[in-house]
């Protein structure tokens, strides 16, 4: 079926007199192409976008995510790439698999940032992650809503609780407190140097 037809034949697909289509040309309503020649020319996949829509899904590629917070958990990294992969095998699908080594706190991770470019550039399908927060630690859900008006489909392995939660975010806080650590050192406050201190020995032992 070509994907542009000229005026009688939207005409005829939609129900309506070549005088409405004109007319709704004239309101904007439904506003066509023109060729070199001045002809106008109907894009069927704006009149008709659920018909075209699964063959654009053919073309847009699945993506499993992994991630880990820090370099002693690249055995944890690799089991969740293994587990990813087995699933998608399984499944059929054709996939690639982006994985990154990083805080969840925040968006500055390569993989994340090409992950979410594909996703507005439309040309990722699917989406597979183990956990909700594989993703971001916080965050995520704006993640997840960017899938779904991208008409992104996300598969999560496991609603529940990571179980590496409470390690990444004792080590998501000692981010934090480093960060802060940081900004309050100029100010040669003895006084904050020491709560800051005392809060980070707290969380090292509450982690261990």
């Amino acid at each position: 079926m070509d994907r542009f037809v000229s005026i009688g034949e939207a005409a005829q697909a939609l129900g309506v007199s070549i005088t409405t289509l004109r007319r709704w040309e004239r309101e904007g309503k439904l506003v066509p192409e023109h060729t070199s020649g001045g002809h106008r020319r109907y894009d069927l996949a704006k009149l008709y976008p659920e018909r075209f829509r699964v063959a654009a899904d053919v073309t847009r590629k699945t993506v499993a995510y992994a991630r880990v917070s820090s370099h002693d958990q690249k055995d944890d990294l690799e089991r969740q790439k293994q587990v990813l992969e087995l699933y998608c095998v399984r499944q059929g699908w054709t996939f690639e698999v982006v994985a990154d080594l990083g805080s969840g706190m925040n968006y500055h991770k390569k993989g994340l940032k090409r992950l979410l470019n594909d996703i507005l550039a439309d040309r990722i399908g699917r989406l597979v992650v183990t956990h909700k927060d594989r993703l971001l630690r916080f965050g995520a859900e704006l993640v997840f809503a960017i899938c779904e008006a991208k008409h992104v489909e996300v598969v999560i392995l496991n609603q529940g609780e990571d179980t590496t939660f409470e390690e990444e975010l004792a080590q998501d806080v000692l981010e934090i407190i480093t960060v802060f650590s940081a900004r309050l050192y100029g100010s040669r406050s003895r006084k904050n140097q020491k709560l800051l201190d005392d809060v980070k020995h707290a969380v090292e032992e509450a982690s261990s």
